[in-house]
């Protein structure tokens, strides 16, 4: 019988590739990823009950993400502004309301509302983890607030010098604890209300806080 054979070389490597890349597969496992942080957290969290959520071998997991951190630190980077244009809308109060729009939008997630205090907490205690950390939620929106104060300086809008962590500062601390710590609904008007107070509060700045 020939049923049983192992197949030529040449048919074992084709489907190789496309096995280890399928996408169905990858989106089962970012489900469970999801299931497994609401109903244990990160710290409990394991690539077996990952996998056993999924439907698949561990080896399907190793093969896409080399540990949970970097399976749950992919997943936030998708929600980060990572990849994003800068806003472009021609003013800074434009620039400002574009990118409170887009980080509202982020921490509204449930990736965000259910991963990053979690992943903060592991941060405290593992310089590793908190330089992941800072690479996957940090990079991204640093990259925007450089560009919006950088166009906003070639319009005269702002003066020279004003620093990008002083700015994100500004912007996203007060979305992170409204909708993350606080968990509080925003109300209609807020991002206008906070744009014009960011906006206020870069103007009068002469320099690095």
């Amino acid at each position: 019988m020939t049923t049983d054979r192992a197949p030529a070389p040449s048919a074992r490597r084709a489907p190789a590739g496309a096995a280890v890349l399928r996408e169905d597969v990858t989106k089962a496992i970012r489900d469970a990823v999801l299931e497994e942080l609401a109903a244990v957290g990160f710290s409990r969290m394991s690539i077996e009950g990952i996998a056993r959520r999924a439907g698949v071998g561990k080896t399907a997991v190793y093969r896409r993400w080399k540990s949970k951190l970097h399976l749950v630190l992919d997943l936030v980077g998708a929600f980060a502004a990572d990849g994003l244009p800068v806003p472009a809308t021609g003013s800074l109060h434009g620039d400002v309301r574009a990118l409170l729009e887009v980080m509202s939008h982020v921490l509204r997630h449930p990736v965000a509302s259910a991963v990053i205090p979690d992943l903060l907490v592991e941060a405290s205690r593992n310089p590793e983890i908190a330089e992941a950390v800072r690479g996957a939620l940090l990079d991204g929106q640093h990259r925007m607030a450089q560009g919006i104060l950088a166009a906003a300086v070639a319009r005269g809008e702002l003066p020279a010098g004003i620093s990008p962590d002083h700015a994100l500062d500004l912007l996203i601390g007060p979305l992170y604890w409204r909708q993350i710590v606080v968990r509080d609904a925003l109300p209609p008007t807020h991002l206008d209300t906070l744009a014009h107070q960011v906006v206020a509060a870069l103007k009068s700045a002469s320099g690095p806080a």
